[in-house]
């Protein structure tokens, strides 16, 4: 894809990565933060990270820090938000950026849980609204959920899945805005029973966690649980299903296990204790093999 005008509205943890990743891709990139802190220290960061990943580094020289929201998009093809997660706020710095962008400039929020309609419903041109769900940290994994809405045009949905697939991103397209989209959807369904055999007392939580990295989770990043069904067999699924889905807990809202953690105070790292209590050695320890994890998975991908 040619050389596309980014904007990205929010220079935090999400944001400063996004712009480091199309500016790593060759693209222009402006970036805007309401905190005088994010937005001055962002490339900065992100130059640590291009450092720490050996990547080009001179691709920092392709960010522009603008310290005014109207003249961070204005000239933009591609404007992505990437603020906090609260719906009257992206409602209404969507408001602000449509009077300053083009009737064709894309606008994209990135967002994990709040509804892309709902986010969108406000606009003008809302065809070209569209949702973008990166995953942290955006420079590390490579998927990017793109979410269609009911207005969504097709010509917006291919030009945002076209610029994250050329930019070495994993675009998925998610046909219908529904909440989760997919990748937590998938998580959490995971979580719900994960909670539920702690709390029915078949396991503690470190088994749960032992289980799945020493089995089925070694294997998912090239195996899919579609593709092992077929690969198992459907027949063989089926009858699993038939056995096992009945007893999965099912219920629609959350555990009283992790209602009750919660009231207590036992909130994981940010209180030392969760589902299982973590030292400050024990936390630094687990965020640095994650992100080691990661980053030998990227180098595999290149």
């Amino acid at each position: 894809m040619a050389n596309a005008r980014i904007a990205v509205i929010g220079a935090g943890l999400m944001g400063h990565g996004i712009a480091q990743v199309f500016a790593l891709a060759g693209h222009d990139v402006t970036i805007y933060d309401s905190v005088k802190s994010s937005l001055d220290s962002a490339k900065s960061r992100i130059l640590t990270n291009l450092k720490d990943l050996g990547d080009d580094q001179t691709a920092v020289e392709r960010v522009t820090p603008i310290a005014d929201l109207g003249d961070t998009v204005r000239n933009a093809d591609y404007v992505v938000e990437a603020v906090l997660e609260d719906l009257p706020l992206k409602q209404k710095i969507f408001a602000e950026i449509e009077r300053h962008v083009r009737p064709d400039t894309i606008l994209a929020s990135n967002t994990s849980v709040i509804p892309i309609t709902r986010i969108m419903e406000g606009l003008q041109h809302r065809e070209r609204a569209v949702g973008t769900h990166w995953w942290n940290p955006p420079f590390l994994v490579p998927l990017v959920e793109v979410i269609e809405t009911q207005w969504t045009s097709s010509q917006t949905i291919d030009f945002t899945m076209k610029l994250h697939a050329d930019a070495g991103k994993t675009p998925a397209h998610v046909k219908k805005d529904v909440p989760g989209f997919i990748g937590n959807r998938l998580q959490h369904a995971l979580w719900r029973e994960a909670i539920a055999l702690v709390e029915n007392g078949i396991c503690d939580a470190a088994t749960v966690d032992a289980v799945i990295k020493a089995a089925f989770g070694r294997r998912l990043a090239v195996l899919g649980p579609l593709e092992n069904a077929d690969m198992v067999g459907t027949d063989l699924t089926l009858a699993i299903h038939k056995t096992l889905l009945p007893d999965i807990d099912s219920r629609p809202g959350p555990s009283p296990y992790l209602e009750k953690l919660v009231k207590d105070g036992k909130l994981g790292f940010k209180s030392g204790e969760g589902f299982r209590k973590w030292s400050p050695e024990q936390q630094a320890a687990l965020r640095s093999k994650v992100l080691q994890h990661l980053k030998n998975a990227r180098a595999q991908d290149t």
